[in-house]
């Protein structure tokens, strides 16, 4: 039994299948092509490469803030989605479906660096505190002034991820989860 191939692959197989060497007699000019055709085909239709994992919640921050967020898919629905549990990616990903188009959703700033410009430095990730599959951990870092975040993270797909951000400092405290819900 052949194996299951996309459409696109189908049609591709034809017409290999039709411009082969087989089919139009030996020719040693169309096997290097066909080799390359055959190994492109290959690593196209290759699943992508798993997530990276983090074992430990400091392992998971230490990433997030040594980050380039360039690396991130064009339609992830956060910068950080790499970093983050399913349920904040879906939180993200509801929020974009909901916003028009032109307009900013709920998040209109870098959680990460708790502001729309800079970067953090000097980043020092607290000890976590531990509780079965979820953690707490305080992140101080410098963004113009000294910024305090409080990371919940979850443990799923084998890994830590990042399930919620807080910032309790300032006249307007917030976090993700409750921003999402629509208050601060």
């Amino acid at each position: 039994m052949p194996p299951k191939m996309l459409h696109g692959q189908i049609t591709l197989h034809r017409l290999l299948l039709k411009h082969s060497p087989a089919a139009k007699g030996p020719s040693p000019m169309r096997l290097p092509a066909l080799a390359l055709i055959l190994s492109v085909i290959s690593a196209l239709s290759a699943p992508p490469a798993a997530a990276q994992t983090y074992e430990s919640p400091e392992a998971l921050l230490q990433a997030l803030y040594s980050y380039d967020t360039s690396q991130t898919a064009e339609n992830a629905p956060s910068l950080y989605s790499p970093f983050f549990s399913d349920q904040l990616n879906a939180r993200f990903q509801e929020d974009a479906d909901n916003t028009q188009v032109g307009d900013s959703g709920s998040i209109d700033f870098d959680p990460v660096i708790s502001g729309q410009d800079g970067e953090a430095t000097d980043v020092e990730v607290g000890q976590p505190i531990v509780i079965d599959d979820t953690a707490e951990v305080e992140v101080t870092f410098t963004n113009f002034e000294p910024v305090t975040l409080y990371y919940t993270l979850v443990k799923e797909h084998g890994g830590w991820k990042v399930d919620d951000i807080a910032n309790q400092q300032g006249e307007y405290p917030w976090s993700l989860s409750a921003l999402f819900d629509g208050g601060r």
